[in-house]
C-alpha cells in the first residue's frame, strides 16, 4: 500500500492594517460588530453595525473617553491598564464558527504585558493576542497548534492596526498593512463573545491593556490578503443600510411588524420599499416604494401604516432600504433585499423533519402550531392517499402526538389540522421512514447539481436482497436493476442535463416476517453544466479493496517520481481527500507542491466526459485555493499533455479564498486539441515546458466544470487564463 506523505505547509502569520476605504455589500452584510468608539459618554459601546452585539465598559467613566484629537480616526477609548476593560454584552448575535476577519487598532505602553482580546466560548478562552516583551503574540489556547510571535515593536504608545484572518484552518495576522505571522488551526471553533484589553479566565482578570482602542470590527468572512488594502479606509466606508432588524429571513410572529437598520455612513435620508415579491422590490416597482423618510424604522401592519389591514399570515415580505444624500453625486445607494415572514395558519416545522429518515420506533411527534390556532387534529397512517383524505379525527390541545410503537424500515405519512376559532387549515402531508430501512449514500436525498453520468449508493437496511426504481417520473418509477447484500449500487447511464430523477430501493429477507419493505423516495437533479472532476467519489478505503477510490489513484502526482514532478495529491493520515477546506460539497484535492525539481503537476485520465464540444460548451472553469504562505508559483492547466494554460495571476497560489479560473476552449483548440476527444486534465505549479527551480506549498482544487455560452453568476469572480 502507498503511504502518503503530507506536505507541511509553513504559515506566516501576519498582523495587518485594515483601512475600509470602499467596503463591497457583500463584506458590509458580513459585519457581525462594530465598536467605532464615538459615544463620547456613558458605560456602554454601541455595536453601530446593527445587530446589537454592543459592549460593557468594566471600571470605567466618562473620563474613558477621549476626543478626536487623541482617536486614530474620531473618538476612542482609553484604557488604563489597572482594571479597565470591555466585554461583550452576552452572546453575539450569531456564533463566529467559520472564516472570520478581526480588525483593530490600539496603542501599546513600553514594558507591559497586556491582553488585546480574547475571542471566547462562553468563560473558555478561544483565541487570544497578547503584548509580551512589546510583541505581538497569538497564544496557543483553543487549537492553536504553537504558540507564535512576531518580531516588531509594537508597545510604542504609537497607533498600530491589527488584523487577523481565519481562513479554514489557516490563522493569519496582519500588522500596519504588513503579512508579518501566520499558524495553522487543529480544528475551526465556534466562538460567540469578546473580551477587549484583559484576560478574563474563571472569573479573574488581569493583563490589563494600558493604552487606546479604536475601530474593533469583526467580519464573519476571510478577506483576501490582496483585499486588505481595499478593506482598511480609516474608519470604513458603509454607505449602503446595514443591520436589519429583524435580521433577515426570520419569522416575525405577528401580523404588525416595526422595521429598523443601520444608516449608511453618508446618508440624509431613506427610501423605503416593502412587498410581498422578491423582484419587484428588488427592482423598485410601483406599488413597493413606501416613501423617503429621515428616521431608520417603519411600521407596518396598521391602519395609517403601509398593510393597514395587517401583514398576511403565511406571507413572505421583502423589504429594501436606499440610502439618500443629494449633495453627493453617488447617491442613492441601493440597500440589499432583507425579508421576513409570517408565519402560517397550517402547522409547520414538523419533528421528525419531512422526509427524515432512520427515525427511532417510539419516536414522538411534534410541530410548530400554525398562526392563531387553539386546537389541533392529528391523522396518521403508512398509507399517503388515506392520510391525505382523513377528515372528523379528534382535536386535541397539545402540540404533540404518540403514534406508539412504529415498525422498522417503515415509511409512515402525517398531517396536522388547525384550528383558531374561525376556521380548520388542513396541513400538509408530512412523511418520515424508521430506522433499518436503506439510506441515500450519494447522491444525498434533494442534491443538485449532479452529474449527469453518476454511481447512486446506499447503505443496506434489513434485507438480503434489494431491487432498484429509477425515473424522472416519481409517480411511475420503473424497475432497473436487483441485486443481493454487498452490491448496494446502480449506474443509470448518461442523464439529462439540468432534470429532477427520482429513485427508490426496496429491500426483502424471506427470514424476517415483516418483509419486504418499500423504501424511501429519494430525488437528485443533474447539473446544468457538464462535471469533469467535482472530487465527491474518492474515499480512503484501502488500496485493492473492491470498493478503493482514493484520490490520488485517480489523481496521478509525483510521489513515484519525485525527481521530475514535485507534487504529492492527498493528506496523511487520512482522510485523503480534503474534507474541511472545499468550495461545495464534501471533498476537495489537496496537493502539496515542491518546485525544488522545477515543476509539480497532476494528471486525470478522463474515462468519460471525454467530449467538450457536448451542448456546445465553451468554457473550461476550475476553482482553487491556495495559501498566503505558498510561494508565488505559475500556476497551470494543461490537455492532454502538452496543450498548456496559465493563470493571469502570478500569485495565484497564495490567495486564500476560493477562487473560480474560467478558460475558453478555443485556447486549447487554437493548440491543436481535438475537443470532442479529450483525454487527460493536468493540474500543476511551474513552468511545465521549461522547469525552473522554484518554492513549495499547498494548493487545493475543486469543481473543474464545463460550462455552455451563457455561464451563470459565478462567472462574474472567475480569474482568466493566459
Amino acid at each position: 500500500m502507498r503511504r502518503k506523505q503530507k506536505s507541511v505547509l509553513w504559515l506566516s502569520l501576519s498582523l495587518s492594517l485594515i483601512l475600509l476605504a470602499s467596503i463591497s455589500a457583500t463584506a458590509q452584510e458580513a459585519l457581525l460588530l462594530h465598536y467605532s468608539f464615538n459615544e463620547g459618554v456613558g458605560d456602554r459601546v454601541r455595536d453601530v453595525s446593527g445587530n446589537e452585539n454592543n459592549a460593557i465598559m468594566h471600571n470605567m467613566d466618562d473620563t474613558s473617553w477621549v476626543d478626536g484629537k487623541e482617536g486614530r480616526f474620531g473618538a476612542c477609548l482609553v484604557l488604563d491598564g489597572i482594571d479597565d476593560y470591555l466585554t461583550t454584552d452576552g452572546f453575539f448575535s450569531e456564533p463566529l464558527d467559520g472564516d472570520f476577519t478581526l480588525s483593530m487598532w490600539f496603542t501599546g505602553t513600553p514594558g507591559r504585558r497586556a491582553r488585546l482580546f480574547q475571542l471566547r466560548t462562553g468563560d473558555e478562552q478561544m483565541l487570544n493576542v497578547r503584548i509580551i516583551d512589546d510583541i505581538l503574540s497569538i497564544d496557543d489556547h483553543g487549537g492553536v497548534q504553537t504558540e507564535d510571535s512576531g518580531d516588531v515593536i509594537v508597545a510604542d504608545q504609537q497607533w498600530h492596526h491589527f488584523a487577523i484572518v481565519r481562513s479554514g484552518l489557516s490563522l493569519i495576522a496582519y500588522l500596519d498593512g504588513e503579512q508579518h505571522l501566520e499558524t495553522s488551526l487543529e480544528e475551526v471553533l465556534a466562538m460567540d463573545n469578546v473580551s477587549i484589553g484583559v484576560r478574563d479566565r474563571d472569573g479573574e482578570q488581569d493583563d490589563y491593556l494600558p493604552g487606546k482602542v479604536d475601530e474593533f470590527k469583526l467580519y464573519t468572512i476571510a478577506f483576501d490578503a490582496e483585499d486588505i488594502e481595499t478593506i482598511k479606509a480609516p474608519g470604513g466606508s458603509f454607505p449602503q443600510a446595514s443591520g436589519p432588524n429583524p435580521k433577515d429571513g426570520t419569522l416575525n410572529p405577528d401580523t404588525w411588524v416595526n422595521l429598523s437598520w443601520a444608516p449608511g455612513d453618508y446618508a440624509v435620508s431613506h427610501d423605503a420599499y416593502l412587498g410581498d415579491n422578491f423582484d419587484a422590490v428588488n427592482e423598485g416597482a410601483e406599488g413597493t416604494f413606501i416613501g423617503n423618510q429621515a428616521d431608520t424604522f417603519i411600521v407596518a401592519g396598521f391602519p395609517g401604516f403601509p398593510y393597514p389591514d395587517g401583514l398576511m399570515p403565511g406571507t413572505t415580505y421583502y423589504w429594501r432600504i436606499d440610502e439618500v444624500n443629494d449633495a453627493d453625486p453617488n447617491s442613492p445607494w441601493k440597500g440589499n433585499v432583507w425579508s421576513f415572514m409570517i408565519p402560517p395558519k397550517t402547522a409547520y416545522t414538523p419533528d421528525p423533519a419531512d422526509s427524515g429518515e432512520t427515525v427511532a420506533v417510539n419516536a414522538s411527534l411534534s410541530w410548530t402550531p400554525g398562526f392563531g390556532s387553539k386546537l389541533h387534529t392529528v391523522y396518521f397512517g403508512d398509507n399517503f392517499d388515506e392520510v391525505d383524505n382523513a377528515a372528523g379525527g379528534p382535536p386535541q390541545g397539545a402540540a404533540t402526538y404518540e403514534p406508539g410503537e412504529l415498525k422498522q424500515a417503515k415509511t409512515y405519512y402525517w398531517r396536522v389540522d388547525e384550528f383558531d376559532a374561525f376556521g380548520t387549515y388542513t396541513g400538509n402531508v408530512w412523511s418520515f421512514t424508521t430506522e433499518g430501512a436503506v439510506a441515500a449514500l450519494n447522491p444525498a436525498n434533494g442534491a443538485v447539481d449532479v452529474t449527469q453520468t453518476p454511481v447512486l449508493t446506499w447503505a443496506p437496511g434489513l434485507g438480503a436482497s434489494h431491487e432498484v426504481y429509477f425515473g424522472d417520473d416519481a409517480a411511475s418509477l420503473e424497475l432497473k436493476g436487483s441485486g443481493n447484500l454487498g452490491s448496494e449500487s446502480f449506474e443509470p447511464g448518461q442523464l439529462e442535463w439540468d432534470t429532477t430523477y427520482y429513485w427508490r430501493v426496496d429491500e426483502a429477507n424471506n427470514a424476517n416476517a415483516d418483509s419486504p419493505w418499500t423504501g424511501p423516495l429519494w430525488s437528485f437533479t443533474t447539473a446544468n453544466f457538464l462535471i469533469i472532476d467535482d472530487m465527491e467519489a474518492y474515499n480512503d478505503i484501502e488500496e485493492g479493496e473492491p470498493a478503493s477510490n482514493r484520490i490520488y489513484m485517480a489523481w496521478a502526482d509525483g510521489y513515484d517520481n519525485p525527481a521530475v514532478n514535485g507534487s504529492v495529491v492527498g493528506n496523511d493520515p487520512p482522510p485523503i481527500a480534503e474534507q474541511t477546506i472545499v468550495h461545495s460539497g464534501n471533498l476537495s484535492m489537496p496537493m502539496a507542491y515542491d518546485n525544488a525539481v522545477g515543476k509539480s503537476e497532476a494528471t486525470l485520465t478522463l474515462t468519460s466526459n471525454r467530449d467538450w464540444t457536448v451542448k456546445g460548451v465553451n468554457t473550461l472553469a476550475i476553482w482553487f485555493r491556495g495559501s498566503a504562505g505558498n510561494a508565488a508559483e505559475n500556476l497551470y492547466v494543461a490537455l492532454n499533455g502538452n496543450a498548456v494554460v496559465n493563470n493571469d495571476n502570478p500569485d495565484a497560489a497564495t490567495r486564500i479564498s476560493w477562487t473560480a479560473w474560467n478558460i475558453d476552449l478555443t485556447r486549447f483548440a487554437d493548440q491543436g486539441v481535438n475537443l470532442a476527444n479529450v483525454n487527460s486534465i493536468t493540474l500543476g505549479l511551474g513552468n511545465k515546458n521549461n522547469p525552473v527551480a522554484g518554492g513549495a506549498g499547498m494548493i487545493y482544487f475543486d469543481d473543474i466544470r464545463l460550462y455552455r455560452p451563457t455561464l451563470d453568476t459565478k462567472a462574474s469572480s472567475m480569474v482568466r487564463g493566459s
